[in-house]
């Protein structure tokens, strides 16, 4: 028994973190944010990063902190009700609500649409996600080795294509950076906070959380204390790598919109410049290794989906969950992908909340001594925001009138919760419910949950 590892296993571990996290969708986000930040890029970044990388790193951290063996295992401490519920949304989020369809439309987007152009529309979409997700599920179908080794072969491919094209953009512009749009005006920081939420990388991480912990424990580190280090340093290796790649997708973006205006999403920016910079020949690499990426992305969302709820009900076959997810993932990935993002954000408002939560009562857990009275009292408050903040997006984003059970509810969180308008109104309740259950549950003795 070890309690300490070497660099290079740190080092090894962090970048097959960084494959897990990174998807070709992640490339996108920063790119829309930096075509509409413009010259208010760097607030932005700021609080793109917080949520983009920070929160997963918090996810990652939670895991190894908490001893679960699973997500519904930790999320249980609240109920075990709660916990299928709570834990089967988030997979169905990352898996083939948004994320899985997300990776067929960025694939199309990026390394088809270029070449095919405008003529084919829909058309193009439905011929090519049929094929994607045909192949998807038939590697999921027959798991094998080549997946695992040409995602071993991708992640570095694809920093190498992203680090030649990122110097170029610094070496070389595109043009100038001109004035930021919309939000990002006069509330750059909170727009690119909640933009972080779009990568979903918080949610994967309380997933993937759990694999890294056992490929620690596989090179022989098993105490609580010497895990948890081990976790830290590889979770820092990670997000250094998704942190680099972030800012200068971002700033690529932002030097973007006078050579080629604004787009509707992130896709063409990063095919617009390659071809910017590189002409046929670059355009053809990163249609490759976009492809491939997002395929592999797609294998491993769709078999995670399968074997988790193969596990929820076991009479029903894995193959018969990868044969549906795969399905329902094709037909969603044809609304299109900037359909797909806008659908999700109203999702992500409610989920994030929760998950956030989730990791802060993990790192607070001992303080109050795993009582129940304090997970399942901020969770239910946090519940009541999020479930609001959740519908409201929606109202917002499809332009209709609050339903009006809704109206005077929203109205008392805007007049009562500090930081409501910025997404965060269940931030100091929750922290104030913590801390008021906290000091009950020590007087009154309440149970504890597993810790």
């Amino acid at each position: 028994m070890q309690n300490k590892l070497s660099f290079s296993s740190y080092f090894v571990i962090g970048v097959m973190l960084f494959a897990l996290f990174f998807g070709a969708g992640n490339l996108i986000f920063p790119a829309t944010l930096g075509q509409n930040a413009g010259t208010n890029i760097w607030p932005a970044v700021i609080g793109f990063l917080i949520t983009g990388i920070g929160l997963p790193f918090l996810g990652i951290l939670a895991m190894g902190f908490s001893g679960s063996r699973n997500l519904q295992e930790l999320a249980s401490r609240i109920h075990p009700t709660y916990a299928v519920v709570f834990t089967s949304l988030l997979y169905l989020t990352i898996g083939p609500f948004f994320a899985t369809p997300r990776t067929g439309a960025v694939a199309y987007d990026i390394g088809i649409a270029p070449f095919v152009g405008e003529g084919y529309g829909q058309a193009g979409l439905i011929i090519f996600t049929l094929l994607f997700f045909i192949v998807t599920m038939w590697f999921s179908l027959n798991p094998a080795k080549i997946v695992d080794r040409v995602g071993k072969i991708l992640s570095p491919g694809i920093i190498i294509l992203l680090a030649v094209l990122l110097v170029m953009v610094i070496v070389k512009p595109m043009g100038t950076i001109e004035s930021p749009q919309g939000d990002y005006v006069s509330g750059a920081f909170m727009k690119g906070f909640t933009e972080g939420y779009n990568t979903m990388d918080a949610l994967a991480s309380l997933v993937f959380g759990i694999i890294v912990i056992n490929a620690i424990r596989a090179m022989g580190v098993t105490s609580k204390r010497g895990v948890l280090s081990a976790t830290v340093k590889s979770g820092l290796v990670a997000t250094a790598f998704l942190g680099i790649i972030y800012v200068g997708i971002a700033y690529l973006g932002a030097t973007s919109t006078e050579a080629f205006g604004i787009f509707e999403n992130g896709g063409p920016v990063l095919s617009s410049a390659s071809s910017y910079y590189f002409g046929s020949l670059g355009t053809i690499m990163l249609t490759i290794i976009i492809i491939l990426a997002c395929l592999t992305t797609s294998i491993g969302l769709i078999t995670a989906c399968g074997e988790y709820f193969h596990t929820l009900f076991p009479k029903v076959s894995y193959k018969k969950f990868v044969v549906f997810f795969s399905l329902l993932s094709f037909t969603i990935a044809n609304f299109g992908l900037s359909n797909i993002i806008m659908y999700s954000i109203p999702v992500l408002m409610f989920l994030y909340p929760l998950a956030i939560v989730l990791m802060i009562l993990t790192f607070l857990s001992p303080l109050f001594k795993h009582s129940s009275i304090v997970y399942i009292a901020a969770t239910a408050v946090t519940f009541m925001i999020s479930t609001i903040d959740g519908l409201k997006t929606f109202c917002k984003l499809f332009e209709i009138d609050y339903f009006g059970w809704m109206a005077p509810i929203v109205s008392f969180y805007e007049r009562s919760l500090p930081l409501y308008g910025e997404g965060l109104g269940w931030l100091l309740p929750v922290l104030i419910v913590i801390v008021v259950t906290g000091i009950l549950s020590y007087f009154l003795k309440t149970s504890t949950v597993e810790a």
